[in-house]
């Protein structure tokens, strides 16, 4: 049987969150972010890091982009496509899912 893993593909509007088996942590020992899920660890860049540190399931990747574009005064549509394109590639591994909305 497949795994539970909800695939989802990402675009501007996901609202992409690490799912309950993944944490981002500082590793204090070798002085780096790691992404821990069963059995795997990923060692994510400075700026994979800052853009999973904004996955909290509230905001959209839109709203991540233009924080982004704003804070490196950077041209919009190149850190959407590789804003998107790095989440995308993580939501295929396993590593991001999408915020669900509360029901009532």
């Amino acid at each position: 049987m497949a795994g539970r893993i909800r695939n989802i593909t990402v675009s501007e509007a996901s609202r992409p969150i690490l799912p309950r088996h993944a944490k981002l942590k500082f590793d204090q020992t070798r002085q780096v972010w790691v992404l821990l899920a069963p059995e795997r660890v990923l060692a994510p860049d400075e700026i994979a890091v800052e853009v999973l540190r904004l996955c909290d399931g509230v905001r959209n990747v839109e709203q991540m982009v233009d924080h982004l574009a704003a804070k490196y005064t950077a041209e919009r549509g190149a850190i959407s496509a590789d804003v998107v394109a790095m989440l995308q590639d993580l939501a295929d591994k396993g590593f991001l899912t999408e915020a669900r909305e509360k029901t009532s």
